[in-house]
């Protein structure tokens, strides 16, 4: 059985009355576990049609909230979220293929907890704060605390991600999203890179901060690397040597997509790309 509430109260109350029920956001994670796996009974709650997860706005203080109901397509041609943070516009736009993108939620993205989900390095990297909503009250959230590893969250029954918390853009003067996987579309990230990098007047590298994903069993961070750079000029050479330590922070696995050596490899050279 489905369920569309349209507030919060109402899907609230549903999980009260049915506890074992499952939430659904954009469905496509979900969907394509309930069609491969064992058969489930369980009633599914959507949240598509409640309009307060799907908003995003520009808070008083400069900061800006993502409803976790915001689809990657709708994140990936928002005006406001291209000129702040296009670190994650150009994350957004790599999610799949435009179907997926139109039904693909980033609170669902998050809640998965995939080592690669194409926002997390983006959110990481933007310090985003997670607003968890239940019938009892709300609580924020750093996102790097809010992931526990592949697959697991700090959500607790009854709870729901209600939006994402975006600080005021902090005048980075290169964000970049670069991600490599095994076809030119539709394809899951066999190594990804968040950057996002301050310059000086003299073109020196200010502040570099950088996240990896599936390289490591959650969103990797080398503070190693980002320091390597600090007063560099952003070069190749420069960054060949950043390169190396971060390969030899992360932590990648063998599987059906790549070998630990070819992701090791990737996560180093995805750093060549901010030269490119």
């Amino acid at each position: 059985m489905l369920l569309f509430p349209t507030m919060l109260t109402e899907l609230f109350n549903l999980q009260e009355q049915q506890p074992e029920a499952r939430i659904m956001a954009g469905g496509t994670d979900l969907l394509v576990a309930l069609r491969h796996g064992p058969q489930d009974g369980r009633t599914i709650i959507c949240l598509e049609r409640i309009d307060e997860l799907r908003r995003i706005d520009e808070l008083e203080d400069g900061s800006v909230s993502i409803g976790a109901t915001a689809t990657f397509s709708s994140i990936a041609r928002n005006t406001l979220l291209k000129e702040r943070y296009p670190l994650l516009t150009q994350a957004a736009a790599t999610v799949g293929g435009p179907a997926i993108r139109n039904m693909a939620s980033i609170g669902g993205n998050i809640v998965t907890a995939s080592p690669a989900a194409d926002s997390l390095p983006a959110l990481y990297l933007l310090d985003a704060l997670l607003e968890l909503r239940s019938a009892a009250g709300s609580r924020a959230v750093a996102i790097a605390e809010f992931i526990l590893g592949p697959r697991r969250t700090m959500l607790q029954p009854g709870e729901i991600i209600s939006r994402i918390i975006l600080p005021p853009a902090n005048g980075w003067s290169i964000q970049r999203f670069e991600k490599v996987g095994r076809r030119k579309s539709l394809a899951i990230a066999v190594a990804s890179l968040a950057a996002a990098l301050r310059l000086a007047a003299d073109g020196s590298v200010a502040e570099a901060r950088f996240a990896w994903g599936s390289v490591g069993p959650t969103v990797l961070r080398c503070a190693e690397a980002e320091q390597a750079l600090i007063g560099k000029p952003l070069t190749e050479e420069n960054l060949n040597a950043a390169a190396l330590l971060a390969q030899r922070a992360v932590q990648p696995i063998d599987d059906i997509r790549a070998s630990a050596d070819y992701r090791r490899s990737v996560a180093g050279n995805l750093l060549l790309r901010l030269v490119a």
